[in-house]
């Protein structure tokens, strides 16, 4: 990626310009030339003052102008290259040599304009990516030899540290456990709704986050190999990337630019030659083909929209890697999503319960929450937060005890109770062919489940007192998102699911999904995705754990769920949602169909323009005003068409 250090920064039109090379900064040196170019013209059309003073302001006026054009212009022929800045410089010292002050300088302050305006508008899509990657845990409590602990910056964390990770805490690198037990969300790298025990021995990832107890980790990774960091990269690595458009445009412009140079010396000499001519007009004539035939509009047409419709995402928390992808993404046809974290919100919620005995589900409810108040388990906390939403009192338990692996035992006014998992009711012998049947039909359906018992003890030989499903529910925006999606010229969405047909089925019913597939190993998900391809031609997909990395790949577009998502996913995807909301995937579709739109007339515009002013100087109709006005008045037009995706809102 360039550093703000570097002299040099190559535009988004494909030129470098030496602005930066200038003590001056480049809104200044533009100004300037405005002002004095603006009291050339004052001076000139009110003949106020002596005709030195004229003249020294369109000079100051081209000189600083210039100080953006032409270090450039000398560097590409260093580089034996013709571009736009060759063809202005050469114009500019023209103009000037046949006594044309004012157009000279009228060309090189609106020339240098649209570079303020085109690298104004790529600043803003810079800092507005930067802003959103501000998002890391910034230190981390390191373990020293002694045993003492200290906060310092994951930026100075080597591998091999040990770390701790507190309860709540966000993990900041990725490492190993070496002491502790707890479980840890794992929902932004694999996916997975319910979060995972970890032990010694077991990995932890940056950005996931710690449930209970403190964990001591060995540092595996440094910091500049998190998620955070690679998207900085992957952002560096976009501003280089073209789309098909301006790579076409590229093409076109290293033919047409010499040949317009040789057909501008041509004129310039052949008349005045082998006719007889004067050489002035035709010289004029020439400079002005050179002034017309500039291909800054052309050149800039793509690339400002690009860079515009890049900023106007990241300013909507969707970032795009690059400019092929939101081309590619106006173009999409059909959409693949995953379920998990995805289409659900990858946070287990009660949804239903069973009363088995006599007392109410509230009593089951309340009493489940009791015990469940001393963990900070998943399930657990879904159990105590659907008591609390009823409203329901309840105090904790007693003598609370945790059975790994299976759920929890607790005593309840004097009685000794459980709550747990399909193992800890069998195992507590309290199980009966109906109870059973219940647990089959909520585990068949893709959910959990905790079952509610009265412990066997002396002199009671216990029982079922109810069954609470918990799953993983659909996220409140899916319905409208899908809906958002749709509208947006998206014809089919398919869910692609490693969970069972049921499941699958059940949550895209709910959500409104056209097809559901479940049952998948990744890759199994790749090769529904290329059958898409063969469809649709145009396809989407849309995951956020490693397991949807090998899809994310294949198709044309790929979106990641979150900016802490996995790193395997948002790296091979094109797209990242940085805030985990799905209805913006219906607004990148929006906006890159209308940048699509955009540059296809930004093109079409630059094109005609050219063709008209073309013909009219081989005909000596055109002067260098109606030059400045067909290059530079077209190039203006041109960005200030693309900046109205900045401020516009997405909308079909």
């Amino acid at each position: 990626m360039h550093t703000q250090s570097e002299s040099v920064e190559k535009s988004s039109c494909g030129c470098e310009h030496g602005h930066d090379e200038s003590p001056l900064p480049q809104g200044l040196l533009v100004a300037i030339s405005g002002i004095l170019t603006g009291a050339g013209l004052v001076l000139g059309w009110l003949e106020i003052g002596p005709a030195w003073l004229q003249t020294a302001a369109f000079a100051i006026a081209t000189l600083a102008g210039g100080l953006l054009v032409f270090p450039a212009a000398w560097k590409a022929l260093l580089a034996k290259r013709l571009d736009m800045n060759v063809l202005m410089t050469v114009a500019v010292a023209g103009a000037w040599i046949i006594g044309e002050h004012g157009e000279a300088a009228a060309v090189v302050f609106l020339f240098s304009l649209s570079e303020l305006l085109e690298s104004w508008a790529a600043t803003r899509a810079r800092r507005a990516v930067k802003a959103l990657l501000e998002l890391t845990p910034p230190t981390a409590i390191v373990i020293a030899a002694d045993g003492t602990e200290r906060e310092i910056a994951v930026a100075e964390v080597a591998i091999g540290t040990e770390i701790r990770i507190r309860s709540g805490s966000r993990v900041p690198l990725d490492g190993e456990v070496i002491s502790g037990n707890s479980s840890v969300d794992q929902a932004p790298i694999t996916g997975e709704s319910v979060p995972v025990d970890k032990s010694p021995g077991d990995p932890v990832f940056a950005g996931t986050v710690n449930q209970e107890g403190s964990l001591t980790v060995r540092v595996t990774k440094a910091t500049g190999d998190s998620t955070l960091a690679r998207i900085i990269q992957l952002v560096g690595e976009a501003e280089e990337q073209k789309p098909p458009t301006q790579r076409w445009v590229d093409r076109f412009a290293a033919i047409y630019t010499p040949a317009v140079f040789i057909a501008a010396i041509l004129v310039a000499i052949i008349p005045p030659l082998l006719m007889g001519q004067e050489w002035n007009p035709w010289v004029y004539r020439a400079l002005v083909l050179l002034v017309i035939a500039c291909p800054c509009a052309l050149v800039i047409a793509t690339p400002v929209s690009i860079v515009s419709g890049l900023t106007a995402l990241a300013r909507r928390g969707v970032l795009v890697k690059g400019g092929v992808y939101l081309e590619a993404v106006g173009k999409l046809r059909a959409l693949a999503v995953d379920k998990t974290g995805t289409i659900t919100q990858g946070k287990p919620q009660v949804t239903g319960i069973t009363s088995v005995g006599e007392i109410s589900e509230d009593e089951i409810l309340s009493f489940a929450a009791s015990i469940n108040s001393h963990s900070e388990h998943p399930l657990a906390v879904a159990i105590v937060d659907a008591a609390r939403s009823r409203n329901l009192d309840f105090e904790s338990a007693a003598d609370y005890q945790s059975v790994t692996g299976q759920g929890a035992r607790a005593t309840i006014g004097g009685h000794p109770h459980f709550i747990g998992n399909h193992r800890m009711a069998h195992e507590a012998g309290v199980c009966s062919p109906a109870i059973e049947a219940i647990l089959a039909g909520i585990e068949a359906k893709g959910q959990s489940l905790a079952v509610l018992g009265h412990t066997p003890h002396e002199g009671c030989t216990g029982k079922i007192l109810g069954i609470i499903a918990i799953a993983d529910t659909l996220r409140p925006e899916v319905t409208e998102a899908l809906r958002l999606i749709h509208a947006a010229g998206i014809e089919k969405i398919i869910m692609l699911s490693g969970d069972n047909q049921r499941t699958a089925s059940a949550i895209a019913k709910q959500a409104g999904i056209d097809e559901a597939i479940g049952d998948l190993m990744p890759e199994q998900k790749v090769e529904y995705i290329r059958k898409l391809v063969s469809e649709y031609t145009h396809v989407g997909m849309i995951g956020d754990g490693v397991n949807d990395a090998p899809a994310l790949a294949i198709a044309n577009v790929g979106f990641a769920m979150g900016a802490i998502g996995s790193d395997t996913a948002i790296e091979t995807a094109d797209i990242a949602l940085m805030k985990d909301d799905l209805t913006k995937v219906a607004e990148t579709v929006i906006l890159g169909r209308r940048t699509l739109r955009i540059i296809r007339f930004n093109v079409t515009f630059a094109l005609a323009i050219k063709a008209v002013f073309l013909i009219l100087a081989f005909l000596g109709i055109a002067g260098l005003w109606l030059a400045i006005l067909a290059d530079t008045g077209a190039t203006l037009l041109v960005i200030l068409n693309s900046l109205r995706l900045l401020s516009s809102p997405a909308q079909k």
